[in-house]
């Protein structure tokens, strides 16, 4: 909740969920390689609609599964490196009473736990008794303040959270960020919305919370009450929460400030007493400096404190526990919280409790599990070849950079500087993660074990407050399939899961491994440089180092692709948010465009072979549109459209070659043609 959105640029391939259930890995499977024919709707011309025409087959005939909400390329590599970690857990799930190594232990017990179905029935709500007696034991407004400082370096922080992170203006430094959160819908705009849809699906809402409330207890006539007032509640919450769109702009999130002025800006509630009851002691005092990323919020959860009553404090605490521990009770409240869940989603059916645990074991001990995947799945040869890659791109970007029509020699000086000041991060951290403080007990049940993971997190990102930044720790674990750019440390991070067919190939043909993840590569370089993060230095400090008028120059530029995309339709009527998405429009501009002339440049010498009558232009744009081949349900489309700075991929693909020449030329495009737009932007 509490981590700035700046903090990683994601790619959100990892966002699709697996596309089968079987648990033996498929590795034969033709649609694990990174290019097929078949996929290809060759009824649709190239130059109509290039990603009709690479999946388009593909797209008419694949079904997704009851369990999942979309298939597609993202999800065939997460379930592939699914069947890994499975094989993993299971061994240390066999092994815990002879396991030597203290972390594997851990895991194994962690793990065996999750998968202890039998006790999570005859447990009932057992496991969350406890907590919610303490929010029954509250009596008043200090018992209400300590209850909220408790839940600081818990899972259950709400409705606001701490963080230690990088300074953005003093990037070598953490400092305390506080920060929204405590929202049961999916974001702000879920309760301000009039339309028919947003309107019943509060309803919806209201429902669910009323039938989970009674499942602990309540009697129905006082749980629809109570779910009325947490609607009401949360909604005053939402009204002062910013919005995504305006949280893009890094500086709209800096407002560095003692705790004494926090205690004038949002009076009502004692500050400083909460950090100190909390045990961060090195901001509990008037003096200590804090980062509030939105005033706003924070005022109003000070008002809530001090004017809202209690009862109404103490039915949305409960939920929150509930909201948090669910999905993990018994079959009762993960059916509840499921049926909801699933409104937003679509999803026809749960995972199955396998597939659930290893993600669970992921989040929890990541990087402990991400080192037994490595040993099996990320070569040193294909680490080499990725870092390869990594590194024609950023010369490739570098030489684009020097000839920019559009910007002074100046800038150009500052943008290779920072540039060339990228971290590289391939694969897996050099340093592995200590998981000695984590407690984790073989004799409890698995909600207390996840809320002990949570603790070991968060109490990890507390201690950094005022402390150096740690440039060599990694924001995702190894086998996730996903990326991200870091603009508080310039650094580009490509964990192992996403290196993997049928993104990337080291066996496979250059084209379409340029097409596939040199894109995915450039992308994350491009977020160096897009509407947030090249008001970025080369360190990491917010700063601007442009001039004027190259600034300028950039915005008239984004303005056109802001313009372009919010054009799109991603879903019914729902059209793209081309603000919302631009920083991620950019990138797949700039990646698209930066992997093709890293790959050319990767030819010079050799021979340009015609493979499957296709030239190498060809196969490295159907390289590229099969990476973002997927198929997703509309409920979660629309989800995904309201909240997600990603645009729908079909327009991830189209978009961007729309706007380059270098595609009209590869298949022939004339003016006209859907895939020529009257007027194209380039960036980088």
């Amino acid at each position: 909740m509490i981590r700035p959105r700046l903090a990683v640029a994601l790619l959100a391939l990892a966002l699709i969920p697996a596309a089968r259930s079987a648990r033996a890995a498929d590795v034969d499977n033709p649609a694990m390689s990174s290019y097929v024919p078949g996929f290809r709707d060759t009824t649709c011309a190239p130059c109509k609609d290039f990603y009709r025409y690479a999946n388009g087959a593909w797209i008419d005939t694949v079904q997704i599964p009851p369990s999942r909400i979309a298939v597609g390329a993202g999800s065939e590599l997460a379930e592939r490196n699914a069947e890994v970690l499975y094989g993993v857990l299971e061994q240390t799930r066999k092994n815990v009473a002879s396991e030597p190594d203290p972390t594997l232990k851990k895991l194994g017990i962690f793990y065996s736990s999750c998968m202890d179905s039998d006790r999570a029935e005859r447990e009932g709500y057992g496991p969350i008794k406890p907590e919610l007696a303490r929010i029954d034991a509250i009596r008043d407004r200090k018992g209400l303040a300590a209850y909220l400082a408790r839940l600081i370096p818990t899972a259950l922080s709400v409705p606001f959270g701490i963080s230690g992170e990088a300074d953005i203006k003093n990037s070598g430094m953490n400092i305390a960020h506080l920060g929204q959160g405590g929202l049961g819908l999916p974001e702000r705009d879920y309760y301000i919305r009039t339309d028919s849809a947003s309107v019943a699906l509060r309803g919806d809402y209201v429902a669910h919370v009323g039938r989970i409330l009674q499942l602990i207890g309540e009697p129905a006539d006082q749980a629809a009450k109570d779910a009325a007032a947490i609607l009401d509640f949360e909604t005053a919450l939402a009204k002062a929460s910013m919005r995504r769109v305006d949280m893009r702009e890094p500086s709209a999130t800096y407002h560095k400030m003692t705790v004494g002025d926090l205690a004038k800006a949002a009076p009502g509630f004692d500050w400083e007493a909460c950090f100190k009851a909390a045990g961060l002691t090195t901001i509990a005092n008037p003096k200590a400096m804090i980062n509030v990323l939105q005033p706003d919020f924070i005022t109003e959860v000070a008002k809530q404190v001090s004017s809202a009553p209690l009862e109404v404090w103490k039915a949305y605490l409960k939920h929150q526990v509930l909201r948090r521990t669910a999905s993990r009770l018994s079959t009762p409240f993960f059916n509840e919280d499921f049926a909801f869940t699933s409104k937003l989603s679509g999803q026809k059916v749960p995972l199955p409790r396998w597939r659930r645990c290893s993600a669970e074991a992921d989040m929890a001990m990541g990087e402990a599990l991400g080192k037994a995947y490595v040993a099996q799945k990320f070569s040193p040869e294909a680490k080499q070849r990725a870092l390869d890659m990594v590194n024609n791109l950023q010369i490739t970007l570098k030489e684009r950079i020097q000839k920019l029509d559009w910007m002074s020699d100046s800038t150009k000086t500052r943008a290779i500087t920072k540039l060339n000041a990228f971290l590289k991060k391939i694969g897996y951290p050099d340093q592995w993660r200590d998981y000695s403080a984590f407690q984790v007990n073989a004799d409890s049940s698995y909600v207390w074990n996840t809320m002990s993971a949570a603790h070991f997190e968060r109490h990890r990102r507390l201690e950094r407050i005022d402390k150096p930044v740690d440039r060599m720790e990694w924001g995702m674990t190894p086998p996730t399939v996903n990326a991200y750019y870091n603009p508080r440390i310039n650094e580009i991070v490509f964990p192992a899961g996403i290196m993997q067919p049928p993104r990337f190939d080291p066996n496979n043909d250059d084209a379409y491994n340029y097409g596939a993840m040199g894109m995915v590569i450039g992308h994350e370089m491009t977020h160096g440089f897009d509407d947030e993060g090249r008001k970025f230095d080369p360190q990491g400090n917010l700063t601007d180092w442009w001039s004027a008028e190259d600034a300028k120059r950039f915005t008239e530029k984004a303005d056109k692709i802001a313009a372009q995309y919010s054009g799109y339709v991603a879903v019914d009527t729902l059209h793209v948010n081309g603000r919302l998405t631009l920083g991620e429009n950019i990138a797949d501009l700039g990646g698209a465009t930066i992997a093709y002339y890293a790959y050319e440049r990767s030819l010079e010498g050799k021979p340009r072979q015609v493979i499957d009558g296709l030239s190498p232009e060809q196969r490295f744009f159907i390289g590229y549109a099969q990476g973002w081949r997927s198929k997703i349900r509309p409920e979660s489309l629309k989800l995904r459209t309201l909240t997600d700075p990603h645009s729908p991929p079909m327009w991830r693909v189209d978009g961007p070659a729309s706007n380059m020449p270098e595609f009209r030329k590869a298949f022939g495009c004339k003016d006209g043609d859907g895939m020529v737009r009257a007027e194209t932007v380039t960036i980088w």
